[in-house]
C-alpha cells in the first residue's frame, strides 16, 4: 500500500526545493473537507425527518399528534415512547405486531420533529437495544424502516450519541443486502452514513464488518434515491485519511461504471452526491485516480461544470477535476494540448474564476497551478488567454487564501519544467509580462504574510524578478514596493529554511555595493 498512501497530487511550486509542499494537499483537504460540509452544506450529516417514504407507512393520525417542544416535557414522551416499546416487543398473541410497530412509529416521531431532537433522553432510557431488537430479521418491513429511521436521528447527533449505535451497525449493514426491501435497505444505508460521517474510528468500524460493498452495490441501482443514498454514504465511508477503503472501492466490479454512468446522466442531485465519492477516490487513491483519468470521466467533469451553475453540484465537480489533473503529473491522459478537452477546461475554469463564489474562485486557481506546472505549451495555454489578466486581478484583490493560490499559477508561468533540485529556468517573456501588468505588490504582500508557505512562495517569486529581470531593474523594482523591508522582517526568524531564504537574498541583491553606479 506505499503507492497509496504517497499522493502524486502536485502543484510543481515555482520552485524545486519546495516540490513536494503541496503533495498531499489533496488528503488533508479530503480529510478536512467534511468540516466545511458540515458547517456550510449539513452534508456530513443528516436528520430524517420525512424519510424514505413519505406518507405510506404514518397514519392519519400522525398529523394530529401533539408533540410539546419544550425539551423538559419532550424528554418526559421520550422516556415514555421507549418503555412502551419495550413493553410491546415484551408482547405476545394477536395484534403483538401491531402495537411494535405503533409504539416505534411514536418513538420516531418524536426524534424527527424537533428541532432539537430527544436523543439524550432515549439513549438514558436504553433505546439502542430495543431498536436492535426491532430490527431482527423476519421483522415486518414497516417495523425495520422504522427501526432504522430512529437510528438514522440518534446517529445524527454528538459523538457519543453516534458511538451509542455500536451494537445495532452489524443489523444495519445486514439490512443492506438484496433480500430486504429496497425502503428499508436505504433507510439503514442513511444511518450508516451518520455514523461514518463522525469520524475515523467508526468509519473504520463500519468498514472492518463489510460496510463497502454492499453500499457499492446500492450505488449501482437506477433508482435514484437508492444510488444518492448510497453514494452519500459511501463519500463519508471512503474519506480516510487512510486510502485503503477507496482503493477497494474503485476495485468493486461495475462500480467506475456506475460513476460515470451516473455523472452523465443523472439529475443534479444525484450527480452532486456522485461527484463527492470522485473527490475522495481521486484524492486518496492513486489506484482510483488512474482508472478514473483513463475513462471517459474528465470530459463528463468538465461538461458538468461548463453547464451547470448550481454551487452544490459545481464544488466537487471542480475539486475532483482538479485532483485528476493534479494526479497526472505530466498530464499525459488529462490534458494535450491542441485537443479540445483542453481548452474546454482552460474555458470552464475562467468561468470559475469570475464567479462569485470564493470557494469555486479558490479550487480553479489551484486546479490552473497545476496545469501551469505543465510543459512549456501548457504555460503559453493559459499565459495567453483569459485566464492570466483575472488571476492578475484575484492576486491584489481576492481574500487571502485565493491570492495564495493564485500566486502559485502565475509563478509556475514564469518558470521552465526542471528535472530534480535545480534552480528553475526563467520563462523571461512571461516574467517580463507580469511583472509589467503590475504583480510584484502582490507578491511582497505574501511575504508579509504569517501563513509560512505563502511567506516562501512571496519570497521565490522576489528571487525570480531580482534574478531575471533585465539590465538589473528587479532589484529596484523590489525595492520600489517595499520588499526590502518585507523581506529584512525575517532576519531573525524562527523558520530557519525562510530566514536563510531571505537574509540570502538580502545579502546577494542590496549588499554594499547596491545602488553605487547610480
Amino acid at each position: 500500500m506505499a503507492d497509496e498512501s504517497e499522493h502524486s497530487q502536485r502543484r510543481g511550486p515555482i520552485k524545486s526545493s519546495v516540490g513536494n509542499i503541496a503533495a498531499n494537499r489533496r488528503r488533508q483537504q479530503a480529510v478536512t473537507v467534511s468540516k466545511e460540509r458540515r458547517e456550510a452544506l449539513v452534508r456530513t450529516k443528516r436528520l430524517c425527518r420525512d424519510g424514505i417514504v413519505s406518507d405510506d407507512i404514518d397514519n392519519q393520525g400522525y398529523k394530529d399528534m401533539m408533540i410539546d417542544e419544550e425539551q423538559t416535557a419532550l424528554d418526559e414522551q421520550t422516556t415514555q415512547a421507549v418503555e412502551l416499546l419495550k413493553s410491546a416487543l415484551s408482547s405476545q398473541g394477536a395484534g403483538s405486531k401491531t402495537k411494535r410497530v405503533e409504539a416505534i412509529r411514536d418513538l420516531r416521531r418524536l426524534l424527527s420533529k424537533s428541532e432539537i431532537p430527544p436523543v439524550e433522553a432515549a439513549l438514558k432510557a436504553e433505546v439502542i437495544p430495543a431498536l436492535a431488537q426491532c430490527l431482527a430479521f423476519g421483522s415486518p418491513d414497516e417495523q425495520l424502516l422504522e427501526a432504522a429511521w430512529c437510528l438514522t436521528n440518534i446517529a445524527a447527533g454528538d459523538p457519543e450519541q453516534t458511538k451509542s449505535l455500536l451494537p445495532a451497525l452489524p443489523l444495519l449493514i445486514a439490512h443492506l443486502g438484496e433480500k430486504s426491501s429496497i425502503h428499508v435497505a436505504e433507510q439503514c444505508a442513511w444511518a450508516l452514513g451518520n455514523v461514518a460521517g463522525e469520524g475515523e474510528e467508526l468509519r473504520n468500524v463500519l468498514l472492518s464488518q463489510g460496510g463497502l460493498a454492499p453500499l457499492a452495490r446500492m450505488m449501482l441501482s437506477n433508482k435514484g434515491s437508492t444510488a444518492r443514498t448510497a453514494a452519500w454514504a459511501l463519500s463519508n465511508l471512503i474519506k480516510g485519511p487512510d486510502p485503503t477503503a477507496a482503493s477497494e472501492l474503485i476495485k468493486i466490479d461495475r462500480v467506475l461504471d456506475a460513476i460515470v454512468r451516473h455523472l452523465n446522466k443523472a439529475d443534479d442531485e444525484l450527480a452532486t452526491e456522485v461527484a463527492w465519492v470522485v473527490v475522495y477516490l481521486s484524492a486518496l487513491s492513486n489506484l482510483a485516480a488512474s482508472m478514473l483519468i483513463k475513462s471517459d470521466l474528465v470530459q463528463i467533469l468538465v461538461w458538468r461544470l461548463a453547464t451547470s451553475d448550481i454551487l452544490q453540484l459545481l464544488i466537487p465537480v471542480l475539486r475532483s477535476l482538479g485532483n485528476l489533473i493534479a494526479s497526472d503529473s505530466h498530464k499525459t491522459y488529462v490534458l494535450t494540448v491542441g485537443h479540445d478537452i483542453t481548452e474546454n477546461v482552460i474555458l470552464a475554469l475562467v468561468k470559475c474564476l469570475r464567479c462569485e463564489h470564493r470557494v469555486l474562485k479558490k479550487e480553479a486557481a489551484w486546479v490552473l497551478s497545476n496545469i501551469a506546472a505543465g510543459t512549456l505549451a501548457h504555460k503559453q495555454l493559459i499565459y495567453s488567454g483569459e485566464a492570466t489578466p483575472l488571476l492578475l486581478h484575484l492576486l491584489s484583490a481576492a481574500p487571502f487564501d485565493i491570492r495564495k493560490e493564485v500566486a502559485y499559477a502565475l509563478g509556475n508561468l514564469c518558470v521552465a519544467p526542471v528535472e530534480g533540485n535545480g534552480q528553475p529556468n526563467i520563462i523571461l517573456d512571461h516574467l517580463i509580462s507580469l511583472v509589467g501588468r503590475g504583480c510584484v505588490p502582490g507578491f511582497v504582500n505574501l511575504v508579509r504574510s504569517a501563513d509560512i508557505e505563502a511567506a516562501r512562495l512571496g519570497l521565490q517569486f522576489l528571487e525570480l524578478v531580482m534574478r531575471g529581470m533585465p539590465d538589473e531593474e528587479g532589484p529596484r523594482l523590489v525595492e520600489k514596493e517595499d520588499g526590502i523591508d518585507a523581506m529584512e522582517r525575517f532576519q531573525f526568524h524562527e523558520n530557519e529554511d525562510l530566514r536563510i531564504l531571505a537574509n540570502g537574498l538580502v545579502d546577494k541583491y542590496f549588499g554594499e555595493d547596491y545602488g553605487l553606479e547610480e
